[in-house]
């Protein structure tokens, strides 16, 4: 067992391992300007600082006080710094609550690098779907992201990272079918990943329309693969996709390490990525309600899989294999 000194000790070397990484090129947007991949460190690829579920129709950021959501937030940010994170993925989008301003403003407090994302996602019944996503062709939904991708979003100067889709259900339907054609057109234009909600869901037909347009497949990252079987994921791997096991938390640790273990014995190991999805403040909510700490996997997760597979592991998973699948391909 490593006291409180060795445990951040071995964290901080494993998030500064600039070695690790030095023929790694590329580059990735956050908020606070491109950062080559290298200097990424430990990421945490899934994770939230506020989501509104209210629905697209509705959503509005007159519904929440940015300033109290900053007070709430900026505790769990600098305690995951703190721990050996040198860099956070916020996976909310848009007509989801996203709002990069306040994550500009959250990051330059706390040190973090954080990455948001431009995308639509139609996941939860389409609810968080504006109206013009039933209307506009795959071509017309993808120049709007190509155009935050070039321009930033929300009138800032602030660019996307990846794009973030959502679909549902075990067939895709035909506007979830719609935006994963959208995400290939605009990954073509912009390089940008593209990371899809599905859990147990469509991943290979996302897959197989991804390839038919032409793009190459190790830019998809399936999201909640966690809850998918070992045969669709070690099938993925093997089709070259990214798979996301982000739902690390104190009840599931055991369950993530399994999921590891699995596909490092089936040779999969560099296809994997791992998160909380944790966060967030919940806008409709007193003070955003139960805010989910982002230490899990620094506290736990390393530990264990440290213990199992050995630092090695621990370094593909958070270093390496999170700055490979946010290198931006153009």
């Amino acid at each position: 067992m490593l006291d409180r000194r060795s445990f951040l000790a071995s964290l901080s070397a494993l998030a500064a391992a600039p070695s690790v990484l030095s023929a790694q090129d590329g580059m990735v947007a956050t908020v606070t300007g491109d950062v080559p991949v290298r200097d990424l460190g430990m990421v945490l690829m899934h994770e939230h600082v506020l989501v509104d579920f209210i629905g697209a129709d509705r959503v509005s950021r007159s519904r929440y006080n940015a300033d109290e959501v900053f007070e709430v937030a900026l505790p769990h940010l600098r305690e995951v710094k703190e721990l050996g994170c040198r860099t956070l993925v916020d996976a909310t989008p848009a007509f989801l609550g996203r709002n990069v301003a306040l994550l500009q403003r959250l990051s330059e407090a706390s040190g973090l690098l954080i990455v948001s994302n431009t995308g639509y996602y139609g996941a939860a019944g389409d609810k968080h779907l504006p109206a013009h996503a039933f209307k506009e062709s795959a071509r017309e939904l993808a120049q709007r992201w190509i155009n935050e991708a070039r321009r930033g979003i929300d009138g800032t100067d602030i660019l996307p990272g990846f794009m973030k889709i959502g679909v549902d259900g075990v067939e895709l339907s035909d506007v979830d079918r719609k935006l994963v054609e959208a995400a290939g057109i605009a990954h073509k234009e912009t390089g940008l990943p593209i990371a899809s909600h599905t859990g147990a869901g469509p991943a290979h037909q996302e897959l197989d329309v991804l390839e038919q347009a032409g793009v190459p497949l190790d830019a998809f990252i399936w999201v909640h693969a966690q809850a998918a079987d070992d045969a669709q994921l070690k099938r993925a791997a093997e089709r070259g996709a990214w798979v996301e096991f982000d739902g690390v938390g104190p009840d599931t640790v055991d369950r993530h390490v399994q999921l590891v273990k699995m596909m490092a014995e089936a040779g999969h190991l560099g296809r994997v990525l791992v998160s909380h999805d944790a966060g967030w403040y919940h806008v409709g909510e007193e003070r955003g309600g139960n805010f989910r700490p982002f230490d899990t996997v620094f506290r736990r997760f390393v530990p264990a899989v440290r213990e199992a597979l050995g630092e090695e592991a621990v370094t593909r998973l958070m270093v390496t294999n999170p700055a490979r699948a946010l290198a931006r391909r153009r």
